[in-house]
């Protein structure tokens, strides 16, 4: 099968995307591993389908780089909306649907998708560490000295303990500098740190969120750029109008044969 293949990456975390619009394409578990696999086939942290969706402007279906369906990506979210902009879906407002249900998603006049996440209404509160989902589970842990902590070692260690190796967890060391907030992460499917993790560091923001409630906004440097996370605090367990913004860029298409 030849298939017409699009990279996009959002602050360095990068995606093969295919527009499935016409729903011939079928892949197995292997045949996207191979595809994501950076020394074998094309290489990405994930690969995502376009497909159309009769009550939205397209569907989100997103794979691990390891093959799985995966639940919900930030970053890819993005690159999937630029993607969608770039093949002339272009609603002033975008509405899709993903595995954790329905998102909207704005292309702002800087060129920085806004996509709304779903709202969080449990967290967890663990040792040193806070535990949510932003459509992924995350585990978020402070840190000092992140610039040089043993991110892979730290963060596999804890996803495959015994309270979360069956399911899997996405791991975030965090650590304020000045008024940002510096994230580094371990995502499961990928099994290593990526350069950034949009569900990653849209939990690191609700998890190091100041006191009082309200409108809050986190600016956020991750190993591949910035970003902003803006959310309202309810209370300590309820964050609703959550968005995360950022960059999200055309790297290059290519056909492989599979």
């Amino acid at each position: 099968m030849l298939l017409h293949f699009f990279k996009y990456q959002g602050t360095g975390n990068d995606f093969i995307i295919i527009d499935n619009r016409d729903g011939s394409i079928q892949l197995s578990s292997q045949q996207v591993a191979l595809l994501c696999d950076r020394h074998f086939g094309i290489g990405a942290d994930g690969l995502m389908l376009l497909n159309k969706h009769d009550s939205y402007d397209f569907e989100m279906v997103y794979y691990n780089a390891d093959g799985a369906l995966g639940t919900m990506c930030g970053n890819g979210g993005r690159c999937l909306t630029k993607f969608a902009f770039d093949q002339g879906i272009q609603p002033d407002t975008y509405s899709f649907v993903a595995t954790d249900g329905e998102h909207e998603a704005i292309i702002d006049a800087n060129g920085w998708i806004q996509l709304k996440m779903i709202d969080v209404h449990e967290v967890t509160f663990t040792n040193d560490a806070t535990v949510l989902n932003t459509g992924s589970p995350h585990y978020i842990k402070q840190v000092s000295g992140l610039s040089s902590y043993d991110v892979f070692t730290e963060g596999k260690n804890i996803r495959y303990n015994d309270t979360y190796s069956q399911r899997g967890i996405n791991v975030n060391f965090v650590e304020w500098n000045d008024n940002e907030l510096f994230v580094r992460t371990y995502e499961r499917g990928v099994e290593n740190e990526t350069f950034s993790c949009g569900t990653g560091v849209t939990a690191a923001a609700i998890a190091m969120s100041a006191d009082s409630t309200g409108l809050q906004e986190t600016k956020i440097r991750t190993l591949g750029g910035s970003l902003l996370i803006k959310f309202n605090k309810i209370d300590a367990q309820h964050y609703t109008d959550v968005w995360l913004c950022g960059p999200a860029s055309f790297v290059y298409d290519g056909q492989i044969t599979i």
